[in-house]
């Protein structure tokens, strides 16, 4: 069954009917062709998920109804959020499409000393807007529960300021993979329990400079190695999502 992600809570969606338009209405009508009786997964921000069924068209809505609550959970059982150093092309939009996938709670783009690319706030606004698009598609796609929150951050220290309420917090540092350093990601994972949140930063091609380590540590954050080889700005992201992934749902 397809699945729709919806911007409004539904309050009471056993007792009401759930009415659909704009893009849910064009892809349900038009892309899907899907008939009176079709079942759907609708899920709303508060998590809420449902199985429902179509009952009627108009010209421009479709009306549900509520048939079963979905009872199978997709979510991590931590909250991950991946900040990730502006990098050139569409790399930042292959790394929201998978680490949506994988199950990330947020993504977060933010300007690094070594970003080839720079954007002013009107650039920013349109690719958040695509940036946030492509997140919900891929959380249809996967059957989350859930819609990651695409954010970008102008400097390193909003990145820094924001970092003060996670429960864990690491940067993926390819200096520490070339001396050999390949524990203290994996320590941390032992680490972290169901429910606490984990931030890992990494940085654009050019990878994270020297001062920006050096804030980075003094906030509290572990740098780690990813492995011996040096992994692709647009790669260790999902690397570690992969590893978090077979940690608390495929080992436990």
């Amino acid at each position: 069954m397809q699945r729709y992600m919806l911007t409004e809570s539904l309050a009471d969606f056993k007792g009401t009917t759930t009415e659909l338009s704009g893009e849910h209405f064009h892809h349900i009508k038009n892309v899907m062709r899907s008939k009176v009786g079709t079942k759907v997964y609708l899920t709303d921000p508060n998590r809420h998920s449902f199985v429902a069924e179509i009952i009627s068209f108009t010209d421009q809505t479709v009306l549900l109804k509520w048939v079963s609550n979905e009872e199978r959970n997709s979510e991590l059982p931590v909250e991950v959020t991946i900040a990730s150093g502006l990098t050139k092309g569409d790399k930042q939009e292959l790394i929201i499409q998978k680490a949506t996938e994988l199950g990330a709670n947020q993504i977060i783009t933010f300007a690094s000393n070594y970003s080839v690319v720079k954007w002013d706030s009107k650039k920013v606004a349109k690719k958040i807007t695509r940036f946030q698009r492509i997140a919900q598609e891929a959380a249809e796609q996967s059957h989350r529960q859930q819609v990651p929150m695409v954010d970008h951050f102008n400097d390193l220290k909003t990145l820094l300021d924001s970092s003060k309420n996670y429960t864990h917090k690491l940067v993926a540092y390819e200096e520490e993979s070339k001396v050999g350093e390949k524990s203290r990601f994996a320590d941390t994972l032992t680490k972290v329990k169901s429910g606490e949140s984990l931030l890992i930063v990494f940085g654009p091609e050019g990878g994270l400079s020297l001062n920006e380590i050096t804030q980075l540590q003094a906030e509290g954050f572990v740098t780690c190695g990813l492995g011996p080889r040096i992994l692709r700005a647009e790669t260790a992201p999902l690397y570690v999502l992969a590893a978090i992934s077979y940690q608390f749902e495929l080992l436990n």
